[in-house]
Parts: C-alpha cells; structure tokens; sequence
C-alpha cells in the first residue's frame, strides 16, 4: 500500500503559527501541503511529497531555493482560514512569502511533482539578444520589457522577483548592456507593451527597487480587469473566494464586451479587491443562463452569482447609465439583493401606500456553486481523480 512507504529521509518543514512568516518569506520557492489527518487521499500523500521533496533537494541544496512544508489544518485552523484551505489535500506554491493564486492541480506523483518545481525554478525573463526581437513580439499577449545596464543589479533582481509571481500573466523580457542603451536614456527602464499592433506602450515611472510599487504596477497591467471564465479556470476564480459580477455574451459580440469592460473600469474600480469582473461565453455556459431563466437568445446579460444565488442586472440597456452598475454591486454587498428576492423592495424603496410584496420564490441558486469550494465535493472529485 503506497502510503506505507518509508522514505529514507523526509525535507518536509512543519508550519505553525510562530515560524510560518520567518519560513515562507525566506524561500525563494516553498510549496505547502495543507493536509488533513483523517483524510484519506492526504494519507496517500505524505510519502509521494516526502520522496518529491528528496529528489529536489539534491538538485536545489540551498535550504532556501526550494521548501517543501506542510500544515497540519485540523492542528493549525487559523493557517488554514488564512489561506483559505476548506479541502485536502491541497498544495499551494509560495515566492519569497507570497501565495501563487494558482494551486498545484498536476498529478499526485514524485516525478510529476518534482517536475513542477523544476518548472517554477526555471528562469521566466526571455533574454533578448536584438531589439529587432522586441518589435517581432506577439502582440496578441501581454509582454513587460525591462532595460538595464547590467543583470547583477538590484533593479533587476526587483524585476526578476516580479517576473517569478507573473509570469502566467505576462511575458517577460530583458536585454542588457550595448543592446538595451537605446532605451536607457534615463537609466534602467521597464515598459509595458499591452495587446494590440498600434496599442501605445506604457512606461513604469517609479522606482525600480520598490518591490511593491512595480509589483502593483506590472499586476495592473498584466492581470485584466475583466477575465474570461472558463471551466478551465472556474474552479481557481471560485476558490479567490469573492463573489462574481459576470457578463453572458456571445462569444463573437465584443461591442457588448467593450462596454462591460468600460462600465466596469468607470465605475467599480474601487470595488476590485471585493468582487470579481468577468465574462462567459453565453453558448458554452447555457446551465448558468437557465439558473436565471435565461438563454443565448437573451444575451447580453448581467448577473452576479455569490456563491449562494444568483442575481440578475435588470436591463443591459441601462449598463452606461451613471452608477447603475455601481449600485447592484453596492446593494449585493449590503445584503439587499439577498432581502428583495426573498422579502420584495425594501420599505425606503416603495412608494406611499403600496404594500410589500412577500415573494414565495427565493432566488436562483449558485450556478458556480459545484466549483465552490467543500471538503466534501473535494473528496469525491479526489476520488474520481486518484483511483
């Protein structure tokens, strides 16, 4: 039975609360098992990590290139709510303390294992050789260029840094030396070339040492505003653990599209850090139109899905209608979405006399609620997946 194994020596570093920080931020690449005791595909586990964590170890010796850890969530609930872990087991890969929002989905297996970290430890920057390799880039991606007079400087160890955490989102280049001075004009520089053959590139205007001012700077503008959901990448928005405001479109309606991104981007912009902005292909996702009544034939449309219901924008039309959008994510957040689709309007909301209507329906459920994370859906996707 393979959890039975006895690996020859184990490199797997305990978390708990007093030396999760001092660890994590310390290590160049760290990847976390947040585990379970009583769980079963956590048992089978343990020694296929332990073993993965020995092979790298001889190709990475330096305690602080790669870490492999563990969280014991039962013993450690507060790590496990931090990181917002509700199934096991799960891997997370951390750079120099900072969570990758993608979790480690591959195969449970040391060499698939080790693979991965071969991959996460392999250089993200593209160096260029000729500028004649900058104007040639794919200008269907997203690519950030930096120029710097030597490679071993603090401004692009800083950029390098950024690279690591970015690289899913962005391409990253750099040239050096001779072949980057026509760009330095006034010192090191780094620029972002945004998708599009005539979209204008755009310059980083702050200090190239600021890990968290060119970090910010470069997720801006690598990470869209609005993202398309996939069922490739549902169940990683999900576990972002924020509520969704979608936009159903056909998939070649960009006009519609447009829009959306342009409200979003006039109005919620505040509201980045509390909802996610996406859009879905109305065809692809007919199930989640038919949890609001909804199909192609209707699209455009606007809805949110917290996870629990979901909620539908009355109008499309009434999408650049100043604040509009604003307030159904305002009213979702202070629970009036949820009270009017099972109470009627609020009483500041109906006009003298009118009595409140007491709705006999509730409101259409969770469409994404399979992806949401449970430990008990887990369990059976592990299941289906492992055996």
């Amino acid at each position: 039975v393979s959890w039975l194994f006895n690996p020859t020596r184990s490199e797997i570093t305990s978390l708990d609360s007093g030396n999760i920080d001092d660890i994590l931020n310390n290590a160049d690449v760290a990847l976390v098992n947040f585990y379970a005791d009583w769980c079963r595909f956590s048992q089978m586990l343990h020694p296929i990590f332990e073993e993965a964590s020995n092979v790298i170890k001889e190709e990475y010796p330096d305690k602080n290139q790669v870490v492999f850890a563990r969280v014991d969530c039962d013993q450690h609930s507060d790590i496990a709510q931090r990181y917002r872990i509700s199934k096991y087991p799960t891997l997370k890969l951390f750079r120099n303390g900072m969570m990758m929002k993608r979790e480690y989905r591959g195969q449970r297996s040391v060499t698939a294992i080790a693979d991965y970290i071969r991959q996460q430890k392999s250089n993200p920057i593209r160096e260029v050789q000729d500028l004649e390799e900058i104007s040639s880039l794919d200008r269907s991606r997203r690519s950030i260029v930096g120029y710097f007079e030597q490679k071993d400087s603090d401004n692009y160890r800083t950029f390098e840094r950024v690279a690591n955490i970015l690289h899913d989102d962005c391409v990253f280049l750099s040239a050096f030396g001779a072949i980057s001075k026509a760009e330095r004009f006034s010192g090191d520089n780094v620029i972002y070339k945004p998708p599009g053959e005539n979209a204008p590139d755009m310059v980083y205007l702050g200090s190239l040492t600021n890990f968290d001012l060119i970090y910010a700077w470069t997720q801006d503008k690598c990470v869209p505003l609005v993202r398309e959901i996939t069922f490739e990448n549902g169940e990683e928005l999900t576990e972002e653990g924020l509520p969704f405001l979608i936009l159903f479109h056909m998939k070649d309606d960009l006009e519609s599209l447009e829009k959306f991104q342009q409200e979003v981007a006039r109005q919620l912009i505040s509201e980045k850090g509390t909802i996610n902005f996406l859009h879905a292909d109305c065809d692809k996702f007919r199930h989640p139109l038919l949890h609001i009544q909804k199909t192609p034939a209707d699209c455009p449309v606007i809805a949110i899905d917290s996870f629990r219901h979901m909620y539908v924008f009355p109008d499309f039309s009434d999408l650049s209608v100043p604040g509009k959008l604003k307030q159904f994510v305002l009213d979702l957040h202070s629970g009036k979405l949820h009270r009017e689709f099972h109470h009627g309007p609020d009483p500041t909301d109906v006009a003298p006399g009118q009595p409140i209507q007491d709705l006999a329906s509730s409101p259409p459920e969770s469409s994404f609620q399979k992806l949401a994370p449970s430990e008990h859906r887990y369990t059976l996707l592990r299941e289906k997946d492992e055996l």
